[in-house]
């Protein structure tokens, strides 16, 4: 992990200058989080906001070690069951104690319908309470690597929860709202005030936190600027302090203002794009009685139709590493020697399709978010232009993450953006949730195309339970190269991180970017 730690460590802007706003930072962002319930989406944008009003048993810090939070100590009483000691003296932000209870309600809220973090709990076989502050954690199989797993896992309150009906997870999917989409009653150091969703949201200092707050801010302001000249703008003219994507071509722009910086760093975020590989005929195709995405040669084909230097160099004015793994530097496992494209080659598309049956190419509709990666409308448009070289008509939707992200989860899609970040910075992660085969249990939660390679799944198994590092890792490359075998999807790049900073503002830039408000301060 020593690249990940050194992407993560630092980038720590700090010039002092006097504001009429001390100790508020006003943020603006893309996008909007979907919901203040923890379990509802498995997004880091969402997960780095409410990371800011709940806490898991375990979390990161500055450096992206693991360290303590809801949980002082942890050990392994047998090969299968961890046992977590719990803090004592922690509040909510309504004052109850939190307890034992309160960890055993939120893993089974977790692995509930609804919940958008099974693939996080589906190799737990039960989750015990041995005391008020010390709760055990039986797995299926021997999984060494749990505490990393349980990081972006969120406590809530019990009572809270019961009282408030929500005791089931908001399911983005069905449109189901209830009270957790917009309150919020974590144990974290900011208490959210206000939620406005899509117009902005408050959060305020927890005076009563049970642990150390680095930075100096009180209020955090969360405002959602989908326009990227309006987002500029606001920054430039100091209606904001804190802007997330910078556009690319207002990076020299910014840092030439004198008035706030760009921030600019890797992110560990795999982009890529996945194919429905289950349907017996497509949703959205002109190809009728059939699924061309079963075809290896058909993914193939879209694969070397892509090309990912002209997307590089144009649209994201080299601001991305192409990349052949659906993890990058920084994620234990990765390994460069399999990092190695297939070649940009149109002619070869073209005969592949032709192989396949599909000499004249066919129509697929193609699935992208507008305001959730960097350029990634752009990004899809220049993917369409490509695929339409070698006689692959897109019909490109594009579409806010609001309804995006709904729509793909429900598997009503063809052909989809998404991006990855994989939570425990290990290839476990991506293997479990996006190359597993899909069960009703977590396993495969984010293999929304239906990927399935039985030898993947049975060394995913294994490489969860391994302890010996060499095994370990030769069978995370074995699945890698059974999946880039498959074409199982369609990688396309690591993005990089660009955030705009007023010049009055320290903050750290975390390669998985998360934004904790804990590390802001105003001078």
């Amino acid at each position: 992990m020593k690249f990940s730690l050194t992407l993560a460590a630092g980038l720590v802007l700090a010039l002092g200058v006097a504001t009429a706003q001390a100790q508020t930072v006003r943020i603006g962002n893309q996008g909007d989080a979907l919901s203040m319930d923890p379990h509802s989406l498995n997004e880091s944008l969402q997960l780095s906001v409410t990371g800011n009003v709940y806490e898991g048993l375990v979390g990161r810090d500055a450096n992206l070690q693991l360290v303590p939070l809801l949980a002082t100590a942890w050990k392994q009483t047998s090969p299968t069951v961890w046992r977590f000691e719990l803090r004592k003296g922690v509040k909510f932000h309504d004052g109850k104690p939190f307890t034992a209870d309160d960890v055993l309600f939120s893993f089974a809220r977790a692995a509930g319908d609804g919940s958008d973090m099974r693939s996080y709990t589906n190799d737990i076989q039960a989750v015990r309470k041995v005391g008020d502050h010390v709760v055990e954690v039986e797995t299926k199989a021997p999984f060494p690597i749990l505490p990393d797993v349980l990081s972006l896992l969120y406590i809530m309150s019990k009572t809270w929860s019961e009282d408030n009906q929500a005791t089931r997870p908001v399911d983005r999917r069905k449109g189901i709202e209830n009270a957790a989409s917009f309150r919020a009653n974590g144990t974290g150091p900011f208490r959210l005030r206000e939620r406005q969703p899509n117009v902005k949201t408050s959060f305020v200092r927890n005076g009563s936190y049970w642990g150390r707050i680095e930075g100096n801010v009180v209020n955090v302001e969360y405002t959602p600027i989908g326009s990227d000249a309006t987002r500029v703008a606001a920054l430039l003219s100091g209606q904001v302090d804190v802007i997330e994507p910078v556009p690319l071509q207002d990076v020299a722009r910014i840092n030439a203002s004198g008035k706030s910086r760009v921030m600019q760093g890797p992110e560990l975020r795999t982009i890529f794009l996945g194919m429905d590989q289950k349907r017996d005929e497509l949703l959205y195709s002109s190809v009728k009685g059939k699924n061309p995405f079963k075809d290896r040669r058909v993914r193939q084909a879209f694969y070397q139709a892509i090309d990912i230097q002209g997307i590089q160099r144009t649209v994201m004015r080299g601001a991305s590493r192409p990349t052949a793994l659906m993890v990058g530097p920084g994620i234990n496992g990765y390994d460069a020697a399999l990092d190695k494209r297939l070649p940009y080659d149109p002619d070869a598309a073209r005969k592949l399709l032709a192989d396949a049956g599909y000499k004249d190419g066919f129509e697929v509709t193609m699935n992208c978010p507008n305001d959730r990666y960097v350029n990634d409308a752009a990004i899809c448009q220049a993917v369409a232009a490509n695929l339409a070289r070698v006689g692959v008509k897109i019909h490109l939707q594009a579409e806010t993450k609001g309804t995006y992200f709904p729509k793909i989860l429900r598997r009503d899609t063809s052909f989809y953006m998404l991006g990855w970040t994989p939570g425990t910075y290990d290839a476990h992660n991506p293997l479990n949730a996006l190359m597993r085969c899909v069960d009703d249990k977590g396993s495969g939660q984010f293999n929304l195309g239906a990927y399935c390679n039985p030898k993947v799944d049975e060394l995913t198994l294994k490489i969860q339970s391994e302890t010996d590092k060499a095994r370990r890792d030769a069978m995370i490359q074995e699945v890698f190269k059974l999946h880039a075998n498959d074409i199982g999807h369609l990688p396309l790049h690591q993005q990089a991180l660009a955030w705009g900073v007023a010049s009055n503002v320290q903050l750290v830039q975390l390669a998985d970017n998360f934004m904790p408000f804990r590390f802001m301060s105003v001078k």
